[in-house]
């Protein structure tokens, strides 16, 4: 049988190293071709605003813009751009996501502690966001509804999407999925030129207090070095799904879940973990069965021989503990009884219960956000959701009495750091009388 991923066993002696070299061999690193040009790109825009913006995105694009107000897109024309039955499937998903998006919405509160002192938390919303579409070999109206909703949700009054438009064809499902979304403005610009055009602002593209969505390795690049002119999200890797069977879940289900992480891009992993060997073998028949019927076959051909697996294990608990090293973005428990599982999973992007839950219900219509962190960060952080489009306030207030007793107890502290007016502060408000 032709093999067109990798083979790996728990009981190898090799294996850790063979699992950290997979794993690793995607991990986001820095290419200084790539940071060079991000670092022109950044100063241009920096320096020249919007003739930057134009001459990047005509060179880039391969676009013909000769003023920068060609760049911005109205939403116009757009009731019979797209078929019904796409349009009802952008509004059940929209609907879907909003709904689980608003159980995540934190209210402002106070309290009186024991002291008396009023302690508080006041929750306010971003007054601008930016959210990056990546375009290129896909179109991606679900990005717009996973970025948009939760921002529009957490009260954001300006919502900024950029999207390239390669030789000036945008995609059409994208400019509805914004109007559905609630998007306020749109900007046919893409690349690292569209994110320092939202850090910095230009004459054409407003200025934003955040910005969210995936985007290539040039798009990363600028958010990393953006970072502090203008708040990101996450540095997101390629996507990557890790599958876990006890070798009861229908073999051919599992690899067509494996095939369609795999056609993202070539840098994507799919991994399946599993307990019998006979259903190991079964799931890759059908990946080669499946693979031949795919119009992506050569992306999903270079993911799977690149950085996708076929792991055997021992049991369901020597799979979990890879899980965890992995950490992965998305996570399918297609076992029996996936939930006597979940809470020894402690670290994914997204947790998918049971063999009728297939990643792709969650990447777009399930309800949960699918923008996810990836390359193991999963370790220690969340999906994007309400609070990234939130700050949260405190709030502190004393009266005379209950300011005298953190007075003694502020300037303890203020002496034993060295630093004498703050001590002298906080004495001040001691009530000598």
């Amino acid at each position: 049988m032709e093999k067109i991923i990798n083979r790996l066993r728990s009981s190898d002696a090799q294996f850790s190293q063979q699992l950290e070299r997979l794993v690793s061999s995607r991990a986001p690193g820095s290419d200084a071709g790539v940071t060079d040009v991000v670092n022109q790109i950044i100063d241009a825009i920096r320096k020249e605003g919007d003739a930057a913006l134009v001459r990047y995105t005509n060179r880039l694009d391969d676009r013909t813009v000769l003023k920068p107000q060609e760049l911005k897109v109205e939403f116009k024309g757009l009731d019979e751009s797209i078929s019904e039955e796409l349009w009802d499937a952008l509004a059940i998903s929209a609907k879907r996501i909003r709904a689980f998006h608003e159980r995540q919405k934190d209210g402002s509160w106070e309290f009186t502690d024991d002291s008396g002192i009023v302690l508080g938390q006041k929750i306010t919303a971003l007054d601008s966001v930016g959210i990056y579409v990546p375009g290129g070999t896909a179109s991606y109206p679900s990005s717009v509804l996973m970025t948009a909703i939760p921002a529009k949700v957490a009260g954001v009054k300006e919502i900024i999407m950029v999207v390239p438009a390669t030789k000036g064809v945008l995609s059409k499902s994208v400019l509805v999925a914004a109007a559905i979304s609630g998007v306020t403005q749109v900007f046919s610009v893409g690349g690292a030129q569209a994110i320092a055009s939202l850090a910095f602002g230009t004459e054409t593209i407003p200025r934003v207090d955040k910005i969210v969505g995936p985007g290539n390795l040039f798009v990363a690049e600028a958010k990393k070095k953006l970072f502090g002119t203008v708040g990101v999200d996450m540095i997101a890797g390629p996507s990557e799904i890790l599958i876990i069977c006890d070798g009861k879940a229908n073999p051919e289900w599992v690899a067509m879940d494996l095939l369609a992480q795999a056609e993202h891009d070539e840098n994507a992993q799919a991994i399946l973990i599993a307990t019998e060997s006979y259903f190991l073998e079964e799931v890759e028949k059908n990946l080669l069965r499946f693979v031949k019927t795919l119009p992506r076959s050569d992306i999903i051909l270079s993911s799977l021989k690149s950085h996708g697996a076929l792991i055997k294990v021992k049991n369901l608990e020597e799979a979990i503990d890879i899980a965890n090293l992995v950490a992965p973005e998305h996570l399918e428990l297609s076992v029996e009884n996936p939930r006597n599982y979940l809470s020894k999973i402690r670290h994914a992007g997204a947790i998918f219960l049971g063999g009728h839950t297939p990643e792709s219900f969650g990447d777009y219509c399930a309800g949960p956000n699918h923008v996810l962190p990836t390359s193991g960060n999963a370790r220690f952080s969340s999906a994007l959701g309400v609070a990234d489009f939130q700050k949260r306030t405190s709030i502190i207030e004393c009266q005379a009495k209950n300011a005298s007793k953190m007075g003694f107890v502020a300037a303890e502290v203020a002496k034993a750091e060295g630093l004498t007016a703050h001590a002298r502060s906080a004495l001040m408000r001691i009530d000598t009388k």
